[in-house]
């Protein structure tokens, strides 16, 4: 009997050696939609340098590469919770928040007793700055995750609030870095590193640590595992409503370092700072590769999607072309760029 029922050997099963398999360039990274976009971001580079001749001066290169810098460091943010299967449209106002509040406190503590403390005029400011974009990035998670509102109308409501706030503390002036540090603060913010402005190093970084963190880590396991399936999640033990307050939060966090950076760009923090940004930096994420669905996502398509547009709008400036096609063009892009992907996920 044990003979009639003895498996046959492996060699011998035939029409069965190729079940899920795919052809290689569906498999892992080149079958992602970051890779495409990577394409696309090449393609037209090389068709942007072709047409416009100022484009590759290296005043223009690192014009692009600290322009695109800001949007990426708020997609890396904004990544990570539409992974969760949220978004957060505050984050622009949350930017611009968080750099006012930073120079009104840089003021503020030059004439207070802190300032004889070294150094204090400086990091008490930029800490009490993140610290705020941070709160905000709290109780953004704190409605979405344990109150259960619509992470829609939650950042919407957000965003009303923080751009709000902003004018009424700047009055609609803008606020200048001021006290004894200011030569530090600019060199911190605006300085070069190597040869490339101080916003490309802290966004490149940003994006390795937060690439590092997705992959290797049983908080970025966690945050796929909500965005994929929230019920299944929770019934394996994954704290939900932690990690989804943990999302929010940093994004807000990334928003407000870009606002800092950019008040040291600009050497001042106007209140329509960062006005906008909302529609390009859930654009970057998207193209990149973020599925708006949740369970989707990485640092690498959102600092290619953030690169893909800035090329796109600076072609169009040395084009000449109208700058009001430019809104409009990256919301063409966005629909498809999710034509593509669900296309893509028909196929498979």
């Amino acid at each position: 009997m044990s003979v009639l029922f003895k498996a046959a050997p492996p060699e011998t099963d035939p029409g069965f050696e190729n079940i899920r398999r795919t052809v290689w360039h569906r498999r892992g990274f080149l079958g992602s939609q970051t890779a495409y976009v990577t394409l696309a971001f090449i393609i037209i580079t090389l068709l942007v340098a072709t047409l416009a001749g100022n484009f590759t001066t290296t005043n223009n290169l690192l014009n692009i590469s600290r322009n695109f810098s800001y949007i990426a460091l708020i997609s890396l943010g904004m990544t990570v919770v539409i992974i969760t299967g949220g978004i957060d449209l505050s984050v622009g106002a949350v930017t611009a928040l968080t750099a006012v509040c930073t120079m009104v406190l840089m003021r503020w503590v030059t004439d207070s007793p802190l300032a004889a403390v070294p150094w204090a005029a400086l990091v008490v400011p930029i800490a009490a700055g993140l610290a705020l974009s941070a709160f905000v990035g709290w109780v953004n998670g704190m409605m979405v995750a344990r109150v259960g509102l619509s992470p829609f109308v939650t950042t919407l409501g957000m965003l009303s609030i923080c751009r709000g706030l902003t004018y009424v503390i700047t009055q609609g002036r803008g606020q200048p870095p001021s006290g004894p540090y200011v030569a530090e603060f600019l060199s911190v913010t605006n300085g070069n590193v190597g040869g490339l402005p101080a916003s490309v190093v802290y966004m490149l970084v940003c994006a390795m640590v937060l690439g590092f963190t997705l992959r290797h880590t049983s908080w970025g396991r966690h945050l796929f595992a909500i965005g994929g399936n929230e019920q299944a999640a929770v019934r394996t033990g994954v704290r939900v409503t932690r990690v989804k307050i943990s999302a929010y939060m940093l994004c807000s966090l990334s928003a407000g370092l870009t606002g800092i950076l950019l008040a040291g760009w600009l050497g001042s923090a106007p209140a329509n700072l960062a006005n906008g940004y909302e529609l390009r930096v859930i654009a970057a994420s998207v193209i990149g590769g973020a599925n708006l669905a949740g369970g989707v996502g990485g640092p690498v398509g959102a600092v290619i999607g953030s690169a893909l547009i800035e090329v796109i709008r600076n072609g169009l400036v040395l084009g000449r072309v109208d700058a009001y096609w430019q809104d409009a063009l990256i919301g063409l892009i966005i629909i498809l760029a999710v034509l593509v992907d669900r296309l893509r996920t028909r196929q498979r």
